[in-house]
């Protein structure tokens, strides 16, 4: 099942972003919310308990100024303690109307509406009073009015008791329902977090695979990539360089093909010429005309090397010759090709020193004998007369080690990254009587790459060349 994606890479970056921060911004509002109504609840609160208790202890000193006035009046009978004690109950009046508004406890309103009763009562008895047992009586009701206001004060101070409890609460809920959206956002956050970025890696990595599929030559597999629309259009351009590069290289090949047919019929022709002429087949040779037909074989023969090169080349890298893998006794193998060689290091008494382990692995013995062929042909070559090859055949791992190292003069390094390239010929002069095309390292290279191995160079210990080829055991097809 595709994915869905936007027209545009930018486009799913933004919906990226912006899904990452809706989540963060909600939260924080909701928490915003929740702490501002905290605060305010907190705060209405503490402000009413405190005007709560502010008010009780203005009535409690309210009523000890009223009894105050109401005992002068009563002993004196002076009419400016009678309007004295007059303000102070309408001050208690206005004082215990602003208590009433206050959100009291049923307690609380129970207490105030008894305040209230008594202290109307105690106004009316001081309005009609003339004997002093009266006054007696009016002065021990305002001591248990002041005993009612004091047990007010402590109601109010429970009051803020319980609103100190009543935030508590609230507060213990607002945690919990920040609790609750963090755990409500924690999947939507690992969602956006791990989903996105393997969304915005895959066309990613789509076009990275085709980009070296392309570097590796390998042109049979379409490019795709799903993902935004100008992903998808850069994966079709990438397509498009692979169709045409893949075709660039099926004209190369078979511009090689029919070069090197076209040319070796002249070169047979050639060939066999100068072979009836070096036989004295038209008359015998004077020394400056042998010399000449010697001239005109060896080019032949470099010719005919130079054809068979780029036929192999040509075949090798691009898989046109069937690979059979089979079991290969490799040391067997190597001493075979060594045998071959005989001759050459023969013709340069050349030492040839022969480590091989007893090894068998997966591969096309053709193929591997060719690799072998290429690396002690070339060491062969460079080695100067009365030097010295080696080749060291080992196991490490689940990976055989094939070492070939010559006594030559080795590989300059400003050429070594080069080593491997079709047709590059380095400025060491090898002996022999045909000059080298350049080929057979790359030939030895696509073959190693073609049994999943790798070749590499480094310089000897004499300062030589030394190829180090590794081969997997069991080679995958």
């Amino acid at each position: 099942m595709r994915s869905w994606y936007p027209k545009s890479f930018l486009t799913l970056l933004l919906i990226s972003f912006a899904l990452l921060a809706v989540p963060l911004i909600i939260a924080l509002l909701n928490n915003t919310i929740a702490v501002d109504r905290l605060a305010k609840q907190s705060q209405k609160a503490v402000y009413q308990a405190v005007q709560a208790t502010q008010a009780s202890r203005a009535m409690a000193e309210q009523i000890t100024a009223m009894e105050r006035a109401a005992r002068q009046y009563l002993v004196v009978n002076d009419p400016a303690l009678r309007e004295t004690y007059e303000v102070g109950h309408r001050r208690f009046r206005e004082t215990a109307g602003q208590f009433a508004a206050f959100p009291l406890s049923s307690a609380q309103r129970t207490r105030l509406t008894e305040i209230d009763a008594r202290e109307d009562s105690l106004h009316r008895q001081l309005a009609l009073t003339g004997t002093p047992e009266a006054a007696e009586e009016i002065v021990t009701g305002f001591g248990d009015l002041f005993n009612l206001a004091q047990s007010l004060i402590t109601l109010s101070n429970e009051l803020i008791d319980r609103e100190v409890r009543a935030l508590r609460q609230l507060a213990t809920e607002t945690q919990g329902i920040i609790g609750r959206q963090l755990l409500a956002l924690l999947p939507v956050a690992l969602f956006i977090v791990v989903g996105f970025p393997i969304l915005i890696a895959r066309p990613i990595r789509q076009i990275e695979s085709g980009i070296r599929a392309i570097g590796a030559a390998e042109f049979d597999s379409d490019i795709e990539v799903h993902g935004p629309q100008d992903l998808e259009n850069v994966g079709r351009q990438l397509n498009w360089l692979r169709l045409r590069l893949k075709d660039l290289e099926e004209q190369k090949v078979r511009f090689l093909r029919h070069v090197s047919h076209e040319l070796k019929t002249p070169l047979t022709a050639l060939r066999e010429g100068s072979d009836l002429l070096a036989e004295d087949a038209t008359g015998t040779l004077n020394t400056e005309q042998r010399e000449i037909v010697l001239i005109l074989q060896a080019n032949s023969i470099r010719l005919r090397r130079l054809i068979e090169d780029l036929l192999n080349y040509s075949a090798v890298s691009h898989r046109e010759s069937r690979v059979e893998m089979k079991p290969v006794r490799m040391h067997a193998l190597v001493e075979k090709v060594a045998e071959d060689h005989k001759l050459p290091l023969l013709a340069k008494d050349i030492e040839l020193a022969l480590a091989l382990d007893e090894i068998a692995l997966v591969g096309d013995a053709e193929k591997l004998a060719v690799i072998v062929d290429n690396l002690l042909s070339n060491a062969v070559k460079f080695t100067p007369r009365g030097g010295r090859v080696q080749v060291v055949l080992q196991q490490v791992e689940n990976a055989a080690h094939l070492h070939v190292i010559d006594s030559g003069p080795g590989i300059a390094a400003a050429e070594r990254e080069r080593v491997f390239d079709a047709f590059f010929k380095g400025s060491a002069e090898g002996s022999g009587p045909v000059r080298g095309s350049g080929l057979g390292l790359s030939i030895v290279k696509e073959l190693v790459t073609t049994h999943h191995g790798t070749v590499a160079f480094s310089e000897a210990e004499n300062g030589g060349a030394h190829f180090t080829v590794t081969l997997p055991l069991q080679t995958s097809q």
